[in-house]
């Protein structure tokens, strides 16, 4: 696929010279469809909080090899049209036919082809990979190439911002416009004078951070508007802006506001009704460290900050002062991030048109202001053929085609704004990327965090990028190289020789690695050649995206540059429901260590018992780390994540988007060597997330609140002792089973004859002896104190909102969410025994009561309907029944929804992910994101 040929005279055109496609997977004369069977399904997607149905589109056609999850994402998230019309799309050929058909015709009317049957070539091959998962474009392709709407195609925005309040209302509106197409813009704010400097009508400058909190509070609107995905933002301050410590502690402040207001009984939960009152939450944070800064850290030398009016050192700090005041706050609360501003311009390929002084939301685009980027991914997995080998010459051709592609749409591409338009037209940038690669290393048995791991992962990624920037030399000798590129000609020149030298200094360790690298060394020597003669038709080819939601359309085991999240996953099926498999790769992996096959099914039957592979069955102790996985048993510790990092940074255009996570019994300084290393290893961006870091601490049982003291009075006062009322022998009593994050109890409550609550019996099961004690002393307590005469809604109003783990989903139709496990029991008391002008002055209602308050009804009727025929209609055991299927959802009770939940609830531990805002569903890491497998939503912008 990489000749160049002459090709007829298209719509008027010349004749000229166009590429000359190769069949990669196609036959002459079979259309890629009628190679695929197909099937009808019927998709069906609940929202578990409350049980109602949030998609449903029957009769849809997918191949028969595509997971249900893939077949639900893909059909809820990409089919176009309004659902009930003849115009929505049901079959996924019509969707690859409207998106592959535009990308054709853009490249026949554009000269890319050097022939029609050139064209049918590309047209066949990209409709073949697409439905064959080998790759996918990134989800604004999907949403819309080949609508009446705007064909937008990037996902990745980076703004600018000037020093003037013209330049930043215009941010605000730049920001809001990509935001409202569900995509994410960052922005570098430091060229705003900081809060020490003078404005020229005399008076003191806002800074930066003050203008943060504006912008801030309009993502938060747009997010809650309900966007595709929610606003996705990366702000950005060099570490010599004088305002840099503000910048630094703004959401570890914060971060201390929401422990303080929960512990005040502010609602300030996710959607909380007094979480507005907190800032910053909607943007990553990252600071722009430069080599003289890290120097000076690294020798404790004093580090002089900037005025941004006058450039002249305005205060000197303690260089390692700073630098742990920023780990200090990550630690805290995951922000700041780190970019090293001077490796990342060192390997700028155009200088000469503007530093690079920003990212976009996830850090992987790192390119001009005012630009974009298109995402595409390459599934790796399925270019390891039946002998375990990578099949490195298809790989090679498919990624020719798909940067083709890539290319080939900025042609016809919209940008939300003109200025964004004009840059990414004149540069052309693109981020080609891969998934999957844990699962492959897995397979393989490369253990991730190994010398062996890291050789393939880099040896890949040189092959990529360097065969896509040898393939848009070949486009630039067809359709010309970018418009930037003879101003910026020798500075791409001496990137590229500098990737092609960083692939010379490859160290392979194996067979695998070194096959791969051989073909990547020609690529780059081809590159340079073709690209001395030609130029470049990109300004930049690869990065590592987080492929969120594209990775579950791929049906891929691990996303970005991830290793694998866990050993088993939660799978859906196609006739409905769902189960626990052990990861695909796992049998590969043992059979490429020599296991034999009886060993084999032992390992994975012990696997898919325990969720890990300690003490499995005749599996060796050397080859634990095989099967390390992000989290679980055995994790892969902090740096290998930071040197899987390293391994591949090299060999990409742009950056990694990637999350080092870290335990929660990491330190600070633990967060200083990170930072400090990811520099030494030559890392564009970095950052660090421990576990729990943003739960507040557990709340105190005692009131924050001080009593008021009274005046005494003049004359003693005899004060009445409180009558203790006790239950009759016998008395009737209601017990509730519950499962609160897969931890499972009971409620037992004893009224009096004449109503009202008299005691409270909590137990929760398979919990040690002391917390059982605790809760029947607690049990004890509360039913003492009932008898006594205190009322139950004190109760629910003190214990309500109470934050601990366990905390989550619950199997209770009226109670989705429960912040603990005390949370959830006074919530279902009150349901239960108060009426309801009590319970509503307590916020608490029930899921019918919701939804007529939703709808503008009456939430009171309601309640006085359901107390009137539960009092007059018992319900009938087929009601009963059917009740019960609403409460577990037709599984049951605790049943997982997500990869997530599964691994809590086989390993006993609970994973720091948030609850899908959509569905409801706990989340996975993704990158630096977060993805939803129940359908495929993601907090990034990729």
């Amino acid at each position: 696929m990489t000749e160049t040929a002459s090709g007829a005279a298209r719509k008027g055109k010349d004749r000229r010279k166009g590429l000359k496609m190769e069949r990669i997977f196609t036959q002459p004369g079979v259309h890629p469809y009628d190679a695929v069977e197909w099937e009808r399904r019927d998709v069906v997607m609940t929202n578990w909080r409350d049980g109602t149905v949030n998609f449903e589109q029957r009769g849809v056609e997918f191949p028969a090899g595509w997971t249900m999850n893939a077949t639900q994402i893909v059909a809820s998230k990409y089919f176009r049209g309004a659902m009930g019309t003849p115009e929505r799309e049901w079959s996924l050929k019509q969707l690859v036919d409207r998106v592959a058909g535009t990308y054709t015709g853009t490249g026949v009317a554009e000269g890319y082809f050097a022939s029609d049957e050139d064209a049918e070539i590309f047209d066949h091959e990209l409709k073949h990979a697409l439905i064959n998962q080998y790759f996918s474009f990134n989800s604004p392709v999907w949403f819309n190439v080949g609508t009446s709407s705007s064909q937008q195609v990037s996902a990745c925005f980076i703004l600018s911002v000037d020093d003037t309040m013209e330049s930043i209302l215009d941010w605000y509106k730049e920001e809001g416009i990509i935001f409202k197409g569900g995509s994410g813009a960052g922005v570098n704010l430091s060229r705003i004078r900081s809060s020490s400097e003078l404005l020229t009508s005399g008076g003191t400058a806002s800074g930066p951070v003050s203008f943060m909190r504006g912008a801030d509070a309009s993502a938060g609107t747009i997010k809650s508007g309900g966007a595709t995905r929610r606003a996705a933002k990366m702000v950005v301050l060099d570490v010599d802006h004088p305002d840099i410590r503000e910048f630094v502690e703004t959401k570890s402040r914060e971060e201390r506001k929401i422990r303080a207001l929960r512990d005040a009984g502010f609602d300030v939960d996710l959607g909380g009704d007094d979480m507005f009152s907190v800032q910053y939450q909607n943007a990553n944070n990252s600071v722009r460290v430069s080599d003289a800064f890290m120097r000076a850290v690294d020798s404790g030398s004093d580090f002089g900050l900037t005025s941004r009016t006058t450039g002249e050192a305005v205060v000197t700090v303690d260089a390692r002062e700073l630098f742990n005041g920023m780990a200090r706050a990550a630690w805290e609360c995951a922000d700041p991030g780190v970019q090293y501003d001077d490796t990342i311009n060192d390997w700028h390929t155009t200088p000469e048109s503007g530093r690079i002084s920003a990212s976009n939301p996830c850090s992987e685009y790192v390119h001009l202001d005012n630009s974009s980027c298109n995402l595409a991914s390459i599934n790796l997995l399925k270019f390891l053929d039946e002998n375990d080998t990578f099949d490195v010459d298809n790989f090679v051709k498919l990624t020719e085609l798909v940067i083709t592609a890539m290319d080939i749409s900025i042609s016809f591409a919209d940008f939300p704004t003109e200025k964004i338009g004009e840059t990414t037209r004149a540069f052309r940038q693109l981020g080609i990327g891969y998934a999957n690669l844990g699962a492959l290393l897995m397979a393989t048995g490369h253990a991730y965090d190994s010398d062996g791991g890291r050789a393939v992962a880099g040896a890949i990624t040189s092959l990529m990028t360097g065969t896509a920037y040898k393939r848009s030399a070949e486009m630039a000798g067809v359709v010309g190289p970018y418009e930037g590129y003879a101003k910026n000609a020798q500075a791409h020149k001496r990137v590229v020789r500098k990737h092609a030298a960083a692939n010379d200094d490859l160290r392979t360790v194996g067979e695998m690695d070194r096959t791969i690298s051989s073909a990547a060394t020609s690529a780059w020597q081809q590159c340079l050649k073709i690209g001395e003669k030609n130029g470049w038709r990109n300004a930049q080819a690869s990065l590592l995206a987080p492929t969120g939601t594209i990775g579950f359309m791929l049906d891929c085991d691990t996303t970005g540059i991830e290793p694998d999240f866990s050993l088993v996953k939660y799978k859906k099926l196609v006739g409905g429901g769902s189960m626990q498999i052990v990861n695909q790769a796992i049998p590969r992996a043992l059979r490429n260590l020599g296991y034999q096959e009886e060993q084999v099914e032992a390992i994975v039957e012990y696997i898919s018992e325990n969720g890990h592979v300690i003490d499995a069955p005749g599996l060796r102790p050397e080859h634990y780390e095989v099967f390390d996985c992000a989290m679980g048993k055995r994790y892969i510790k902090p740096m290998g994540h930071v040197e899987m990092m390293g391994a591949v940074q090299p060999f990409l255009s742009g950056a990694i988007s990637k999350t080092v996570n870290v335990p929660e019994e990491a330190t600070v300084e633990d967060f200083e060597h990170i930072y400090f290393q990811g520099w030494k290893l030559g890392l564009k961006a970095l950052a660090v997330y421990r576990d729990n870091c943003k739960v507040g601490q557990p709340l105190s049982t005692s009131s924050t609140e001080t009593e008021k003291e009274t005046e005494p009075a003049p004359e003693v006062v005899e004060v009445n002792r409180p009558v203790r009322r006790r239950l009759p022998k016998k008395r009737p009593s209601q017990t509730v089973s519950f499962s609160v994050g897969g931890a499972e109890g009971y409620i037992t409550a004893g009224s009096y004859p004449d109503d009202g609550l008299g005691e409270v019996f909590m137990k929760l099961g398979k919990q040690g002896s002391t917390l059982a004690g605790v809760m029947d002393a607690f049990s004890i307590a509360i039913s003492i104190a009932l008898q006594y005469g205190v009322p139950l809604e004190t109760y629910v109003d003190k214990f309500t909102n109470m934050r601990f783990d366990p905390a989550g989903m619950t199997d209770d139709p009226d109670i989705r969410m429960a912040q603990s496990v005390i949370d959830y029991i006074f919530r279902r008391l009150a349901l239960d025994h108060l009426p309801y002008d009590e319970r509503a002055a307590l916020g608490v209602l029930s899921a019918e009561e919701r939804r007529a308050q939703a709808k503008g009804e009456d939430p009171a009727q309601v309640a006085a309907e359901v107390e009137s025929y539960a009092q007059s209609a018992p319900l009938t055991p087929a009601e009963r029944a059917a009740e019960e299927e609403e409460r577990t959802g037709g599984g049951e009770p605790g049943e997982q929804r997500s990869t997530t939940e599964l691994v809590e609830r086989s390993q006993g531990f609970v994973a720091d992910a948030p609850l899908c805002v959509t569905c409801g569903t706990k989340m996975r890491p993704s990158g630096s994101c977060y993805a939803c497998e129940g359908c495929g939503s993601t907090s990034g912008c990729s």
